[in-house]
């Protein structure tokens, strides 16, 4: 975990609601995982002193950071509006990452709305290339289809409207995947809204399968010190069946395993 001032490259619209920014920031490139974040300290938003977390979009060896993200507040529309040469202070890398799938495994990413954008890194550095099953309410919430696609991966896509693909939620098609699947020894990742993430523990446990899920959590600290964006997990050391974990220091990424529901 570093910190430092980073210079904006580049902050353009890139679909809809959604802007990629580019930031040189070497001290988060070089050890940066697939499913980490960064917690960024907005420029000129005086009034509004805790950093935002971002899921690491992508990362190159020339050190620059790329994120994507969804203008849907004060922060992130303040955000938008920062031109190139700008200055943020940038902490991270941060969070438990994914696990790479084996040169055996087929990779199973699955994929609510802009949880595309966190696991991307992992679709880009898996030896063996598999399928995003992604999932939106609309086209309009439709991100990074042909980004996959380059990368050799097969595209699955469901929108809750019907507007692209099938119509209905993506763990349907995920289920329908379960049933249908002969590429061998699979590997399962998931990130999205929790109540997306939920449904796919019950679902591992269903089909007795285990996946790495990145829960999407409100974060204060971003680093494990105040509490703010714990989940339930189980709890192997009491009495108890569960107990607190931190999204921002012991997760993102859980086990399916782990969590308690």
């Amino acid at each position: 975990m570093n910190t430092g001032k980073s210079e904006i490259i580049s902050n353009e619209n890139f679909s809809t609601d959604y802007f990629k920014i580019q930031f040189n920031a070497p001290h988060i490139t070089i050890t940066a995982q697939p499913g980490q974040f960064v917690h960024v300290q907005i420029t000129t938003l005086y009034d509004k002193i805790l950093r935002r977390p971002f899921s690491i979009f992508d990362v190159n060896d020339n050190g620059i950071l790329t994120l994507i993200y969804k203008v849907v507040g004060k922060g992130t529309k303040i955000l938008s509006t920062l031109s190139s040469g700008t200055f943020c202070d940038i902490l991270g890398p941060l969070g438990t990452p994914y696990s790479l799938p084996g040169i055996d495994e087929y990779p199973v990413i699955v994929a609510g709305g802009y949880g595309a954008a966190a696991t991307y890194i992992l679709a880009k550095r898996s030896e063996r290339k598999g399928v995003l099953l992604l999932g939106a309410r609309s086209t309009k919430d439709l991100i990074l289809i042909e980004e996959y696609k380059q990368l050799g991966f097969d595209v699955k896509v469901t929108t809750e409207d019907g507007s692209y693909g099938l119509k209905g939620l993506i763990t349907s098609l995920l289920e329908s995947y379960f049933d249908t699947n002969d590429n061998g020894k699979i590997k399962l990742y998931g990130c999205g809204p929790n109540p997306m993430m939920l449904a796919m523990v019950r679902m591992a446990t269903k089909y007795n399968q285990k996946l790495q899920l990145s829960f999407d959590h409100e974060m204060c600290c971003g680093i494990g010190a105040c509490y703010a964006c714990v989940i339930k997990v189980k709890d192997s050391e009491t009495d108890n069946p569960w107990k607190y974990a931190r999204t921002c220091k012991d997760g993102p990424v859980f086990n399916s395993d782990e969590i308690f529901i």
